[in-house]
This record gives structure tokens, C-alpha cells and sequence, in this order.
């Protein structure tokens, strides 16, 4: 069963080891340090191994935007990435939330309909060639 807790500076090396597993290098580590220090990162941890981790923001026009959702590779498909989502989904910051993933990143997208996420549109010119999806999703919990 996956726990979910907000993320501190304690964790954040292996955060950044996981994010660098994932994309191969370890560029973001400035910026899931903010993260961390303006508590806007959850963690995703089955005993005691980080299975993932989740980062959002409210600069999106005022709305919440989760910016980034990271899994370990070994433990793809086994419902982390849904759990961390959900979890921010539950603590309500906003009554709606965005997010976006790439065209060409058909497991996201099947995160994001399993959760009754739509898509709201796209942006070009991101990354050449693979056009990015923005979903979306209303929350009702919220006042």
C-alpha cells in the first residue's frame, strides 16, 4: 500500500536520484528543492522505498497544476502515480486542477482518464514534435 506524505529537505537526494533514474539527469534538482522548501511535494513511499513523488504549483492562473509525476520505473503500473494524485486531489487547494503530459506518453494519459481528467488542450512547440495535452479536472469537494 502506497503512503503519501509532503516531502522534506531529508529527502531530498534521493528525490533527485529517483527524478535522474527517470530522465537521466539531475538538472531539476534546484527546482524540486523549492519544492520541498514551499511544500509542494508529496511523496509516494511503500515501507520505507520512495516509489514516487509528485510536484504541483498554483501559478497555472491561480489554479493548482500538477507539474510533475515521477515513478519509480520499477514499480510502474502499480497505481503510485494514481495514489499521489488522488492524495492532492483529497487536500483540495483549488476547485479545479490542470495538468499536461506529452502526446507520445500514452501511460499518463491513461492515469488521467482513469481519474476522470479531460482534456482542456494542447500546446505545440514544447517538445518538438510531441505536442503536450493539458487535462483537467473539476473538484467538487472544494468550497
Amino acid at each position: 500500500m502506497v503512503q503519501i506524505r509532503m516531502a522534506t529537505l531529508n529527502d531530498l537526494e534521493n528525490i533527485v536520484f529517483l527524478d535522474s533514474e527517470v530522465i537521466g539527469s539531475k538538472e531539476r534538482e534546484v527546482e524540486l528543492r523549492k519544492s520541498i522548501e514551499e511544500n509542494r511535494c508529496f511523496l509516494g513511499q511503500i515501507e520505507d522505498q520512495i516509489a514516487g513523488f509528485l510536484v504541483y504549483h498554483k501559478y497555472f492562473f491561480g489554479q493548482l497544476f500538477i507539474d510533475l509525476v515521477i515513478v519509480r520505473p520499477t514499480l510502474q503500473r502499480q497505481g503510485i502515480a494514481k495514489a499521489l494524485m488522488e492524495y492532492v486531489e483529497s487536500v483540495c487547494l483549488t476547485n479545479k486542477i490542470f495538468s499536461s503530459t506529452n502526446k507520445s506518453n500514452k501511460k499518463m494519459q491513461k492515469v488521467f482518464n482513469s481519474l476522470n481528467y479531460v482534456r482542456s488542450g494542447y500546446i505545440d512547440n514544447l517538445d518538438e514534435g510531441d505536442e503536450e495535452i493539458v487535462f483537467f479536472k473539476k473538484i467538487s469537494n472544494c468550497p
